[in-house]
């Protein structure tokens, strides 16, 4: 048996006798979005947030951005999300997945302007947007 390993953006994948991984249990490259790091990832285009994002009151027409932080310590997700927003244009909705509501993020939040709600799902998912003139 002979298994060669294709670069992955998740890891080395094997692949038997040059046919693709089974089942597709592995995206191409830069199907999700782009890797920033091995940790806190942002990432666009999920089904999984369009559940989400219809059970919050966030605008469902426009672009959405994903930033994954469940795996950082404290302060690591407040610093990515913010940064994040800061490259972010206005009309853009952030959908953070953490392990924990972010607390502290709230009035930071609302400080600056943004809207934002939490929905609970298998991690917590907090939806950041702000009113645009349109």
């Amino acid at each position: 048996m002979v298994a060669r390993y294709q670069y992955s953006p998740v890891r080395l994948v094997p692949h038997m006798f040059g046919t693709p991984d089974p089942v597709g249990l592995y995206p191409p490259p830069n199907t999700f979005g782009t890797n920033h790091g091995m940790l806190g990832t942002r990432t666009s285009g999920m089904s999984h947030e369009a559940t989400v994002l219809a059970e919050t009151d966030a605008p469902d027409d426009r672009p959405v951005e994903t930033l994954d932080v469940r795996e950082l310590g404290p302060p690591e997700p407040l610093q990515r999300t913010f940064e994040l927003l800061a490259d972010l244009p206005d009309e853009t909705v952030l959908v953070q997945h953490n392990d924990r509501a972010p607390q502290f993020l709230y009035p930071k939040l609302e400080d600056r302007g943004y809207i934002y709600e939490t929905v609970e799902t298998d991690d917590v998912v907090t939806v950041i947007w702000r009113e645009v003139d349109q």
